[in-house]
């Protein structure tokens, strides 16, 4: 890896550390807000608001997502990002306009969808955050493009801390559900007022840079967007098969544990699609390679992760959420799967949007609705959650599968066959060690911390790691 590819991946890579680390407060912040409301609330009351909290955040990403990256991508490629600040703002502002007044009207329809008649009044109520998200979205695009992740970062973890906080309150208060819904909002107040703050974006500025060039190349990724998200409607699709709203609390309860692929995704995709953009934009095609090949390996490093969560998945639900989740174990074993193929089919999208082909993404994507509604539809009847999340997982890994495929076929990139193989024997003897180890409380936690490192040992006595990403690291964590 040459000096400036290096120096672009230090980059990178410090500004995805410094956002997952970062975002990965919703942990902390996470647990102790899914645990006091799983408790507080209950099974039905929490089942209720995982329900409309994962609706509202299903349709905010839909709308939002395909945007944010276009506009990462334009202002990443652009020395001057305020024409396309501008106009991303006021498209945004539009979208979330809109969205919400939609989401308003269709509220009793929902309801009614999902046989829960407190709905209505829920998702009313989380409407009022759409354009609030819409232009703390904009704001956090043009500082990701332009490369101010450290401030990202902060937005991110501020916006955390008064989400818990908040959330506490309003629910101690005694407004309940609604009282979660507030604390939400009002945390989604307080990312928009800092991420205005770092980012001072022009509003009124007289823009050269026309909506509809963002509205062109976004919409195959709105596309793509829309397709995941329905794909990703398995909560929705198990309780409209006639699940009670305690087994979707179930499920939602597991959904919460896969978030750290999650946080990982979220925290990659964007400095990788600003800095391979940046790369592109300048003829520099070797060193945007490089990074993308370290990002689609950095993917299948999960993979012995989660396969140590699933064997150890009943004990880890148990210990965060209690005896009464124990139905959430065997979901979880299989969601975090589904997460790390959600994971590789994101970071694949990136690149096709940096090499500026959008409409790929949709190949991968559209497919993934029709086989997962066939799967929901055979598999939920016979196996509840279980078989939604069976489901979810296959659908999810043959996706990353297509995806990478792809990647070759366009940028022959390709992982190395010696990587895959050193990433599924380190799963089968990570999984081993979490089924046949039995664990609870602090023990639980000193074994999962004992398979992590077995795992990263395995990486280093193997030679997976290359002595680039070695020095890296350690330049990154200022190990001598």
């Amino acid at each position: 890896m040459n000096q400036h590819s290096s120096d672009a991946g230090h980059h990178l890579m410090t500004g995805t550390i410094k956002i997952f680390l970062a975002e990965a407060l919703i942990l902390p912040t996470g647990f102790i807000t899914a645990v006091f409301l799983a408790r507080t609330l209950g099974p039905i009351g929490y089942g209720l608001f995982a329900l409309v909290s994962r609706l509202i955040l299903w349709i905010e990403w839909t709308c939002l997502g395909g945007f944010s990256g276009t506009t990462v991508k334009f202002i990443g490629e652009n020395s001057d990002w305020r024409p396309v600040g501008s106009t991303s703002l006021h498209l945004h502002f539009i979208i979330g306009i809109v969205t919400g007044g939609i989401i308003w009207l269709l509220a009793p329809l929902i309801s009614s969808f999902f046989n829960e008649p407190d709905m209505a009044g829920y998702i009313r109520l989380f409407s009022v955050e759409f354009p609030i998200l819409g232009l703390s979205s904009a704001c956090s695009n043009i500082l990701v493009g332009t490369g101010r992740y450290q401030d990202v970062a902060r937005i991110g973890a501020l916006r955390l801390i008064a989400r818990v906080f908040l959330i506490i309150l309003f629910v101690e208060w005694g407004l309940s559900v609604k009282g979660a819904i507030l604390g939400t909002i009002g945390a989604s107040v307080v990312e928009l007022i800092i991420s205005w703050y770092y980012a001072r974006p022009v509003l009124f500025y007289k823009s050269a840079f026309p909506i509809r060039r963002l509205l062109g190349f976004g919409a195959p990724l709105f596309i793509s967007e829309l397709c995941q998200r329905i794909f990703r409607l398995d909560l929705f699709a198990l309780k409209a098969l006639g699940a009670t709203a305690a087994q979707a609390g179930y499920y939602g309860a597991a959904l919460n544990l896969t978030i750290a692929p999650v946080i990982f995704s979220k925290s990659l995709s964007y400095p990788m699609l600003s800095t391979l953009s940046s790369l592109l934009g300048k003829g520099e095609d070797p060193k945007a390679r490089e990074i993308a090949m370290t990002s689609i390996r950095s993917t299948i490093w999960l993979i012995p992760f989660a396969a140590m969560t699933a064997g150890a998945s009943k004990e880890i639900v148990i210990l965060i959420f209690g005896e009464r989740y124990l139905s959430a174990g065997p979901i979880l074993a299989f969601l975090i799967f589904a997460a790390i193929g959600m994971l590789a089919i994101n970071v694949s999208k990136n690149i096709l949007t940096a090499l500026g082909k959008p409409g790929w993404t949709s190949i991968v994507a559209v497919p993934m609705v029709p086989l997962a509604l066939i799967g929901h539809l055979i598999l939920i009847p016979l196996m509840g959650g279980v078989g939604a999340a069976i489901v979810t997982a296959s659908v999810a890994c043959l996706g990353a599968l297509v995806s990478l495929i792809m990647i070759y076929r366009i940028w022959d990139i390709s992982l190395p066959l010696k990587s895959v193989l050193k990433c599924f024997a380190s799963a089968v003897l990570a999984f081993a060690i979490a089924t046949l180890w039995p664990a609870a409380g602090l023990m639980l936690i000193l074994k999962l911390i004992f398979i992590m490192l077995i795992i990263l040992l395995f990486f280093l006595v193997t030679g997976e790691f290359t002595a680039g990403e070695i020095h890296m690291f350690r330049s990154i964590i200022r190990f001598p």
